[in-house]
């Protein structure tokens, strides 16, 4: 067995939102020019903070400006009480507090008495691969720092330990403090964006942005050099994002359906290659034994086309129906195999922790 150790970034020692999709017709090799950073983190620098609990520290986003502040659950996991401290771009430090957390998401909301902040733009459309990727966070508690580099990967899985409760990194997370000692990622993530650009301990809830600054995800891990790799971090897609910290804010949890399988949007090119008939869906590259969709009957290959009846066109579509799924609740998945049309139905589960 291949075990991949895994840090989690949030915690070191100390040393109004909106949601706009992405503008029609953008070239993404001119857009993701180098030549553009220096722009993008003068406009969204003001919007990263960094969060500090006890001894140690990670970054944050300003989600809404009447104080609102999102970054990872394993960054406030050791406040005590919930109270931590927001340093934010103009120098100014002020008290917050943990409003909602979420460790199956890793989606914290942390409340500042502060009004008129600059709000960051989330984008909520999945990224391109080979799309501009910088990350703004505090890293080693320097506090807005800025890597960049390019959107590695789609969907990935971010593993945790192996079953003897390896360690899963560098980097020190919640009660470990702020020793930068091992820590054990808290189980596998799923539907994450990989990047190349720099991450470091403390750069965790931080902001992964593209080329016009808006936040494609919130930085939470990377794989260490230790694994014999290279670049190689990780962020919760900002749709993900946007729909839990919604929720936490709405009613203070997040409804996590799941039905077991690894997807990416069909394209016509991606059809092409394979020889499908259908042009466009979720196409099916994974299925996991035992769970929802591999009892329903679903396999690797089929590109699911509706939901429910309703249209599926792209990964997101689908994201966007399962997320209103509740547990326990059975849908109708049409899927294309071998050039027809089959339904199925799933039932959800709880997503596994």
């Amino acid at each position: 067995m291949v075990v991949v150790l895994v840090a989690l970034i949030a915690f070191v020692g100390h040393g109004g939102r909106s949601s706009v999709p992405p503008a029609k017709g953008e070239p993404p090799a001119a857009a993701g020019a180098l030549s553009v950073v220096s722009d993008v983190v003068a406009d969204v620098e003001p919007s990263v903070v960094t969060v500090l609990v006890g001894d140690g520290l990670g970054s944050g986003i300003v989600y809404r400006s009447d104080g609102v502040i999102v970054t990872n659950q394993h960054v406030v996991a050791a406040a005590s009480g919930g109270a931590v401290e927001v340093a934010f771009a103009d120098g100014r430090r002020v008290p917050g507090r943990v409003q909602a957390a979420d460790a199956i998401s890793d989606l914290a909301v942390v409340k500042v008495e502060r009004t008129g902040l600059p709000a960051a733009k989330f984008r909520e459309q999945q990224p391109r691969l080979g799309e501009l990727a910088i990350a703004i966070g505090s890293p080693l508690g320097l506090e807005n720092s800025v890597t960049a580099g390019v959107i590695s990967g789609l969907n990935r899985t971010l593993p945790g330990v192996d079953g003897q409760g390896g360690p899963g990194g560098q980097g020190g997370e919640g009660g470990q403090g702020g020793s930068g000692g091992q820590a054990a990622a808290a189980g596998p993530r799923v539907d994450l964006i990989q990047t190349d650009a720099a991450i470091s301990p403390g750069n965790s809830g931080g902001a992964l942005l593209d080329a016009q600054g808006r936040v494609v995800g919130v930085t939470e891990a990377y794989v260490p050099p230790q694994s014999g790799a290279v670049s190689l971090g990780f962020a919760i897609p900002s749709a993900t994002v946007v729909d839990a910290v919604d929720q936490l804010l709405r009613t203070g949890s997040v409804r996590h359906a799941f039905i077991g399988i690894q997807s990416v949007t069909l394209t016509p090119q991606i059809a092409d290659q394979l020889g499908l008939t259908v042009r466009s869906g979720a196409l099916v590259i994974g299925v996991v034994s035992g769970g929802p969709a591999a009892q329903a009957g679903i396999q690797p290959g089929d590109v699911i086309r509706s939901f429910d009846g309703r249209a599926v066109t792209s990964i997101e579509d689908f994201s966007a129906e399962l997320r209103t799924v509740d547990p326990g609740q059975t849908v109708t998945l049409t899927v294309n195999r071998d050039g027809r049309n089959v339904k199925l139905k799933v039932t959800a589960t709880d997503r596994p922790t």
